[in-house]
């Protein structure tokens, strides 16, 4: 290709020297062939740099698609007022029951996580029974009635945990409210896999004793994971009812017109066989008179 578009050129300059056109117009003509020539050389640079802009433009691609990210984090928040301000939330009192034994070491690190629960943006109810029960009440009506008006039971499993008679028994209680559900959470703390209580077997199990902060934070996500399918669940429930509620509507109005047409005997029709019959009857009666 090149030596041919020299051939050309070659032509084209002889030409014009035969034409005699002057210096001015040979000096034109060198500043045309030069520019031709860088012209080609930044086309076969371009041909040849092909893959690079699409380099650059995964890149930009990478880079435009961080705002996305961006702004699903600005959602989460959203999310969170939605969760901590609907009215299935504050149908039970608490979000979250904390089980613990009486020991010193329990109570503290019960207490640990309450605070961290209850520290906004969180902003969860937790109940303590040290703190929220009622002066005065029974141990048994206090605990059962905090059990049954919390979404979400975390057990605080520890080996005094395993020895006290009462977290036993708001276990088993909590077990037989619902034994497969998704509402207890257990938390393990410097026991063992033998001491494990054998009922908690089929559980997920959060360990604290290797990051008591990180097993905090995952039952925070855990307990509005919860809120947010509780939400879901009653909007898919009121869409499927007012559905089937304007099914019967409609089988309603029908039903409504079948009954109408039976009670109407204006509206029904002789069948024609029973037409001469009833003209029968009518002459007898007529020749009786006479």
């Amino acid at each position: 290709m090149k030596l041919q578009q020299l051939f050309i050129y070659w032509k084209d300059f002889g030409e014009k020297l035969n034409r005699h056109d002057g210096i001015n117009n040979m000096h034109g003509w060198f500043l045309k062939l030069f520019k031709s020539g860088k012209t080609l050389s930044t086309q076969n640079e371009n041909s040849k740099g092909g893959e690079k802009p699409t380099g650059s433009a995964s890149f930009e691609s990478e880079s435009s698609s961080s705002p996305s990210s961006e702004e699903k984090a600005v959602i989460k928040p959203q999310q969170l007022k939605v969760c901590l301000s609907s009215e299935l939330r504050w149908k039970r009192k608490y979000d979250v029951f904390v089980c613990h034994s009486f020991a010193q070491r329990d109570i503290e690190e019960a207490e640990r996580l309450v605070s961290f629960l209850e520290t906004p943006p969180r902003s969860l109810r937790c109940f303590l029974w040290h703190r929220d029960s009622c002066p005065g009440g029974a141990i048994y009506t206090e605990f059962c009635k905090a059990l049954e008006s919390s979404h979400i039971r975390a057990l605080l499993i520890t080996p005094s945990f395993v020895q006290d008679d009462w977290c036993s028994y708001m276990m088993h209680q909590a077990l037989a409210e619902g034994p497969m559900s998704n509402r207890m959470i257990p938390l393990l703390q410097d026991l063992t896999h033998s001491q494990y209580p054998q009922e908690l077997r089929f559980y997920y199990y959060i360990d604290l004793s290797r990051n008591p902060d990180h097993g905090f934070n995952v039952v925070n996500k855990t307990v509005h994971s919860y809120l947010e399918k509780l939400i879901q669940n009653e909007k898919k429930l009121s869409c499927s009812l007012n559905g089937s509620s304007y099914a019967s509507d409609g089988r309603d109005s029908t039903q409504e017109s079948n009954t109408m047409s039976v009670q109407n005997p204006v509206e029904t029709s002789m069948p024609l066989e029973g037409i001469p019959q009833r003209d029968e009857s009518i002459r007898d009666i007529c020749c009786d008179q006479d």
